[in-house]
């Protein structure tokens, strides 16, 4: 089960960086950050575990920047406003998802979070 999202009031996790690859080795279905060439199961162990952390926090973070991104977009001010089925259709969400993303964005926005506040994911 998944961690859940850290908080503002929270200091953030460093994980383990996400290096980029070159283009001829990540073209390689066999090749994942090099852990294929990691022999001993001790840091084998300890590499995959790095990068399950450092994903789960890319993909924690992610989620928040779509949340706002939603709030930003159905914001009843702007001229050019979308709709909670227009941000679905964007994003490839359900509209009941688009509107608690879009409630959970105005709430990072405005620095709510606490024991009531759920995260839509």
């Amino acid at each position: 089960m998944a961690e859940p999202t850290p908080r503002r009031s929270e200091p953030r996790l460093r994980p383990a960086p996400l290096l980029f690859e070159p283009t001829q080795v990540a073209a390689d279905p066999e090749h994942f950050f090099d852990l294929e060439s990691i022999d001993d199961p001790r840091a084998l162990l300890a590499r995959a575990t790095e990068l399950t952390q450092a994903f789960r926090a890319a993909t924690d973070r992610a989620v928040e920047f779509q949340a706002m991104a939603a709030a930003q977009l159905a914001d009843p001010r702007r001229f050019d406003r979308l709709t909670p089925a227009d941000i679905a259709a964007r994003a490839e969400w359900t509209e009941d998802y688009a509107k608690k993303m879009v409630e959970f964005g105005r709430d990072l926005m405005r620095g709510v979070e606490g024991p009531g506040h759920v995260d839509p994911v």
